[in-house]
């Protein structure tokens, strides 16, 4: 199965310059945990998520409503093509410890999205054990490790 058949292509996208606080009013409005940052040519430059904006604006008490998104987001991000095959896709979500990873088309524009609920909304095309095995490595917890109560 390609990513093309699993993704979400309704994308929310913002440029570097845009503030935190109207980030996380767009996380909110979308019900999302991540915003992908588009420069002035649509290509991706970075991703912030829910925790980011927690973590790098307000545990740093930076003011949200004037600080720019490229001051908290990710820059190295990880990525995937609509055609790779899922099994790549969640391969790299395992080894990156990554929830969400941006779709991009050749050219680094963002089409789309993969996150772990899309992969488990299509757990009739994707094994019960490879979407735990995902799951298990970006938690970096052992799926096989008994409760010790």
């Amino acid at each position: 199965m390609k990513v093309k058949d699993c993704m979400c292509n309704e994308v929310c996208c913002v440029q570097p310059d845009t503030k935190v606080s109207e980030v996380a009013k767009l996380m909110s409005e979308h019900h999302i945990g991540s915003i992908p940052i588009c420069d002035n040519n649509n290509c991706l430059c970075g991703i912030v998520t829910d925790r980011d904006i927690l973590l790098r604006t307000i545990a740093c008490n930076k003011d949200a409503n004037t600080t720019p998104v490229s001051e908290v987001m990710t820059i190295n991000v990880c990525s995937c093509t609509q055609n790779e095959e899922i099994g790549k896709a969640q391969s790299k979500m395992s080894e990156q410890q990554i929830r969400r990873l941006p779709v991009c088309d050749d050219k680094n524009h963002v089409i789309g999205i993969l996150t772990l609920g899309d992969l488990c909304q299509n757990e009739t095309r994707i094994s019960k054990s490879e979407f735990c095995e995902t799951l298990g490595n970006i938690c970096n917890c052992d799926p096989d490790a008994q409760n010790a109560e």
